[in-house]
């Protein structure tokens, strides 16, 4: 059963060597389950690439630089839904997650554009450290059936992945995204935080984000109470000594 395949890369994990062999294994496991294209990635700030924070992957030719050029992470369902998803869920689902969204046109286009390369449909798994989602796995591809079963392995194999792919690419990373941290922000306040720190106003950082400044200003009351801070420059200079934003 193709099941046993799962377990068995995840009794192995720990013990191939490197960043290589990791990555041809699971490549090995995924063209065993019919998955074509991957991508584990970091999780990004709002205004970064998730092309520089790539720790490993494979997409069709072309489908990154189409990605980036029509901005297509702004209006992303899938990636709109993994800042609330807890566990792995099939790009297809999210849409209608977005029914009334004003960017629902846009985003139909997008999945229309992903499937004429390739990218057909898949599965996204989310990975979660101290501080909230710091990563995730793409699977992609021609439709693959996933039992729940499967979709909760692959969960754990994405958790698994992410940590030895970031230990090997940056171990300095590793250790500040496991460190222990008594603040839990949420996503938004984590975003806001983030551009705060790159010298951002409340206009910037609303424009950024899609949201007032007048929100804006509400989220940076609610990270000024969590760390205590006395002003918003206090605050960053205490996320910055609690690792939350390097």
């Amino acid at each position: 059963m193709k099941i046993n395949l799962l377990v068995q890369f995840l009794a192995l994990i720990d013990e191939l060597r490197g960043r290589d062999e990791t990555t041809a294994e699971f490549e090995r496991l995924l063209l065993l389950y019919g998955f074509d294209y991957y991508g584990l990635i970091q999780a990004p700030k709002p205004v970064e690439s998730p092309t520089n924070l790539l720790l490993a992957g494979r997409w069709p030719k072309g489908w990154p630089e189409t990605y980036l050029r029509k901005r297509y992470m702004q209006v992303d369902p899938t990636i709109r839904y993994l800042g609330h998803a807890q566990a792995g869920f099939r790009w297809r689902d999210t849409l209608g997650a977005f029914r009334l969204s004003p960017h629902r046109k846009r985003m139909e286009r997008m999945m229309v554009d992903a499937r004429h390369n390739g990218l057909e449909d898949g599965y996204m798994f989310p990975v979660h450290g101290r501080r909230g989602l710091i990563g995730s796995l793409s699977l992609g591809g021609k439709p693959v059936e996933l039992e729940s079963v499967e979709i909760g392995l692959f969960d754990g194999i994405a958790r698994r992945l992410y940590w030895k792919l970031i230990q090997a690419a940056d171990p300095e990373e590793a250790a500040r995204l496991s460190a222990v941290v008594d603040v839990e922000l949420t996503r938004r306040e984590m975003e806001a935080l983030s551009l705060l720190a790159e010298g951002m106003t409340s206009h910037d950082i609303g424009r950024v984000l899609g949201i007032s400044s007048h929100t804006v200003d509400w989220y940076m009351n609610g990270i000024q109470e969590k760390l205590g801070a006395r002003n918003r420059h206090h605050a960053i200079a205490i996320a910055f000594r609690l690792g939350l934003v390097s």
